[in-house]
């Protein structure tokens, strides 16, 4: 007997599980294609945080660089300004110092200056007090030179008085042609009285005179009087004598005098108007 084997047919549940098996079988397929999928947005998603990253890094190493840039651009400014300070203030410290040394000579100068004050004071002070103690002196001796003269006077007048007379003269050439003359004139009355002494002045060439004038022209003569005083010359004359005429209570004296020049003053100023005063000392038989 001949037995034949049908061909196994699967029941429909299993044709389902069949299909069902052959429609899963592309699984590992779509499993790929998602791992693939996976994968590149994985890859994309690292390439971001990458690039995220690099980003960030850039961005911090563009801080750092500026950073840095800065920290260099504002070291060396304030470098240089401190140097520029440095720099002035060495010279504010050089110009503090030579005023210091400034001060200091002035100071020493000033120091020197009151010392030599203090000592020429010291010696002002010591001349004055010798001055003080000559003029006490002089005023002594001029005290008893007085009484002297009194006592004098007083005797003379008992003899008689003394008579009007000329106890010397000086003519002296001074500038722009003026002259100086000087005339010591004694006299003493019997009642011991000053009397009123009278004085004329004239020039004599051969054929002219001239009358000086005299300021002042009168006196009280008790003893000594001293005439004194200036005149310019005339142009063109040329006196060769001059006449003194003396008046003074009932004696008259004319004394005649050639015209001769004694020295001129020492240290001649160029104007009558810087002269010094007229000089009142005593006549000396030396200046005749």
């Amino acid at each position: 007997m001949r037995v034949k084997t049908a061909p196994r047919l699967c029941p429909q549940p299993a044709r389902l599980s069949c299909h069902v098996s052959a429609s899963v079988e592309p699984e590992p397929l779509a499993v790929s294609h998602v791992a693939v999928s996976r994968t590149v947005g994985s890859s994309q998603h690292g390439a971001g945080k990458l690039l995220l990253l690099l980003f960030i890094v850039a961005i911090a190493a563009t801080a750092v660089v500026a950073s840095v840039f800065g920290h260099m651009i504002g070291y060396q400014s304030g470098y240089h300004e401190l140097e520029s300070e440095a720099v002035q203030a060495a010279s504010i410290s050089k110009q503090a110092s030579n005023e210091v040394k400034d001060l200091r000579l002035s100071n020493k100068v000033m120091e020197n200056q009151v010392k030599t004050a203090k000592q020429e004071l010291a010696i002002s002070l010591a001349n004055l007090d010798d001055i003080q103690k000559r003029n006490q002196v002089l005023k002594t001796e001029n005290r008893q030179v007085e009484q002297l003269n009194t006592l004098y006077g007083e005797f003379i007048a008992e003899q008689g008085g003394m008579p009007l007379q000329v106890l010397g003269y000086k003519i002296t050439p001074l500038p722009e042609n003026a002259f100086e003359y000087g005339f010591d004139v004694a006299m003493l009355s019997e009642d011991g009285q000053a009397k009123n002494l009278t004085v004329t002045l004239t020039l004599l060439d051969k054929d002219n005179f001239i009358s000086v004038p005299l300021d002042p022209a009168n006196y009280a003569i008790e003893g000594i009087v001293r005439i004194r005083g200036r005149f310019v010359m005339p142009e063109d004359f040329e006196p060769l004598q001059v006449k003194l005429s003396l008046e003074a209570g009932d004696e008259e004296v004319e004394q005649l005098y050639d015209w001769e020049l004694g020295d001129m003053v020492d240290n001649m100023p160029l104007s009558l108007t810087d002269l010094p005063e007229v000089d009142e000392s005593p006549i000396t038989p030396e200046a005749n």
